[in-house]
Parts: structure tokens; C-alpha cells; sequence
């Protein structure tokens, strides 16, 4: 089995990082081996993977483009397939369609979602569709000058994309049909003013979903309606341990596989916050915040069996793997931590 891990690259970023980095995965022990560094990219950032694992494809921040690779599934090494403009500056996020036949992405400076259509052997093909976001900002007089839409996640049932947005603190709804985005009945739903909207995943049973919010470092809980797309605020709780009194942004966030344990990222706590997950209602409870062994974890990731969790730490450029505890949920690091330069994203070969 195989990662790819995405970092930042350049000198605005204040980056290390040389580009995507291909590691040998060995699940037991969750070590890491690196056999391959695809070097000369700017900032590949967020990654994803098609359904059959034969082709990665990273956008590349405070640019505006989106590369596609073939993978190589003898050695896990990636080469270069083609790129695409996405129509707007500093994509963060992609996903694909559930038919794998288009790709959308989030334009965070561009205030736009970009629709790609994918060639049959993987490759991207230009821009088919460029929908723009707007509405009133949100009071933050450095973070929300703008809309900047920041994920991009398809429903379970893939009828649905919902873009929470960091700079107009809402969470946009849209229904993807006929290989084109529009408007879901309800558009979006607003936060409080100055959350700012980061990420966001669905419980994988109930009708729920939860949304970190970076700039007031808390998580929502929505109920999600299938049917329309429509979210009906639920519950908010701090993904901060109430001993912390110090400056932290919100970052990623995550949800285990049997929906019981969620997990949400903090910069400046430097941490993993845990909560419990009410199986009825899907509301949370605050069960603490785990150290990440390093600074800034921008992202994390769950390894593929559950086993374990992969902790990003940016700023001191290191993976840490942390054991998850069956009982609890709480995280402990295992093992030495792996060097790498300013990682933001990771993803594992299927």
C-alpha cells in the first residue's frame, strides 16, 4: 500500500516542502518508507484519488491549477498526466463525481466552484463550468474581505455538493445534475458571524453532518436533509480545551468509520480535538483535545483499516502516526515521527 502526501512549496508560504511525496505504507506498524518525491510543482496541496486508485489528482495553491497523474500500481510512483486551469486563483479542495467522469473544485480566491470534465483514460479536460459565489462578508476585517469558498464535499448519495465558506460564514448547497451545478432549493444556511466555515463530513448513517469552523475554532452540527440538501442547525460546541487561552484556528476535521468519534484539528493548540457522537442524535461531546507532536496540524487523516491516525504537522514539518484508543477514542503518537517538508494533505493508495 502506498501515501501521497501533498505540501507547500514556496517562499509566500514560508514552505519546505519539494512537492508530493510517494511513501511505502506498511499497515501494522503504520511506517512510512519514501520512494518518491514529484518535485518542480507549486504548492500541491489538497490530493484525491479515483475509485480504482489509478490516478491522483492535486490542485495547486495560490495558483490555478489542477494536475492529474498516472499511478503506477506495481511501485506506487506517480507520473504526470496533464493539467488544467480552474478558472480562479488558489484552488484548496476537489472532489469527484460518484460517476468519475467530472471533478469540481473550490476556487478559495477566485469566490468560485470550478467543474472539469475527466477524459475516459483519467486526464482532465478544460473547464466546462465556473459558478460564482457572493453575498454579504463576514466581520472579519482580514479573513473574510470576500467569499472564499473552501471544501467541496459530494453527499453520499452524490445529488448534493455542499461548499462551506469561509469568507460570507455560509454553507452553500448544490445540486449536482447533468454534469452542472445549481442551486439547491435552500442555497445555503448561515453561521454565526465570524465562525468561518472551513471543512466539512457527513455522519456515515444519520442524516447529519458537521462542519468545523475555523476562525471561532468551533464544530456545528447540521441535520442534513437528502432529499433537498437542505442543513438545519443542530448544535455547536469549541474544539478547545477550556484550559486554552492562547490564539488557534480551526482546520480539519474527520469522522470514524463507525460514526462514534469525531475528530477536528487545531493550529496554535496544536492538537486533535475527540468527541463523542450520539448515535440517536448525532450531537457531540467534548471528550478532550490530544497533542499532535508538532506544530500547526493544517490536516489528518484516518489510515485505511481505522487503525491509527496520520497527524500533519505543517510548521514543524513531520507525519506523526497516533494510535486511537478502542475505548475512548482518545489519540496517542506512536512511533518516531517522518520528516516532511510543510505537509497539508494525505491520501492512501486503494
Amino acid at each position: 500500500m502506498y501515501a501521497y502526501v501533498g505540501s507547500r512549496t514556496t517562499r509566500e508560504r514560508n514552505a519546505q516542502g519539494d512537492g508530493i511525496s510517494v511513501f511505502r505504507f506498511e499497515p501494522r506498524s503504520a511506517a512510512l518508507e519514501l520512494i518518491q518525491v514529484v518535485g518542480d510543482l507549486v504548492n500541491p496541496s489538497y490530493l484525491t484519488l479515483n475509485s480504482d486508485g489509478s490516478v491522483l489528482y492535486s490542485v495547486h495553491g495560490d495558483e490555478s491549477e489542477i494536475s492529474a497523474f498516472r499511478v503506477d500500481r506495481q511501485s506506487g510512483q506517480l507520473h504526470l498526466l496533464n493539467r488544467q486551469s480552474t478558472g480562479g486563483r488558489n484552488p484548496v479542495h476537489l472532489a469527484l463525481d460518484p460517476s468519475g467522469q467530472f471533478m469540481v473544485v473550490a476556487n478559495h480566491i477566485g469566490a468560485s466552484l470550478a467543474v472539469l470534465p475527466l477524459a475516459a483514460d483519467g486526464s482532465l479536460q478544460p473547464l466546462s463550468q465556473l459558478v460564482p459565489l457572493s453575498g454579504p462578508l463576514g466581520p472579519h476585517r482580514i479573513e473574510q474581505t470576500q467569499a472564499k469558498p473552501h471544501f467541496n464535499p459530494f453527499d453520499h448519495a452524490g445529488h448534493f455538493v455542499l461548499v462551506p465558506d469561509k469568507g460570507l460564514d455560509r454553507i452553500f448547497s448544490f445540486r449536482f445534475e447533468n454534469s452542472r451545478l445549481r442551486p439547491a432549493a435552500q442555497p445555503f444556511v448561515s453561521t454565526r458571524d465570524g465562525a468561518g466555515p472551513r471543512n466539512l463530513v457527513f455522519h456515515p448513517a444519520l442524516p447529519v453532518a458537521y462542519v468545523i469552523n475555523e476562525l471561532d475554532s468551533t464544530v456545528a452540527a447540521y441535520r442534513y436533509d437528502g432529499e433537498t440538501g437542505a442543513l438545519t442547525a443542530l448544535q455547536v460546541r469549541s474544539c478547545l480545551p477550556d484550559t486554552f487561552t492562547g490564539n488557534s484556528r480551526a482546520a480539519a476535521i474527520a469522522i470514524s468509520d463507525d460514526g462514534r468519534a469525531l475528530y477536528a484539528s487545531n493550529r496554535g493548540d496544536d492538537s486533535i480535538a475527540v468527541f463523542r457522537v450520539d448515535q440517536t442524535t448525532g450531537l457531540l461531546r467534548f471528550l478532550g483535545a490530544d497533542r499532535t507532536g508538532g506544530r500547526t496540524p493544517r490536516f489528518f487523516t484516518f489510515t485505511p483499516d481505522g487503525q491509527y491516525v496520520f497527524a500533519l504537522n505543517e510548521d514543524s514539518h513531520s507525519i506523526v502516526a497516533m494510535t486511537i484508543d478502542p475505548e475512548s477514542r482518545r489519540l496517542s503518537p506512536a512511533g518516531r515521527p517522518v520528516n516532511c517538508g510543510s505537509p497539508v494533505c494525505m491520501v492512501f493508495s486503494k
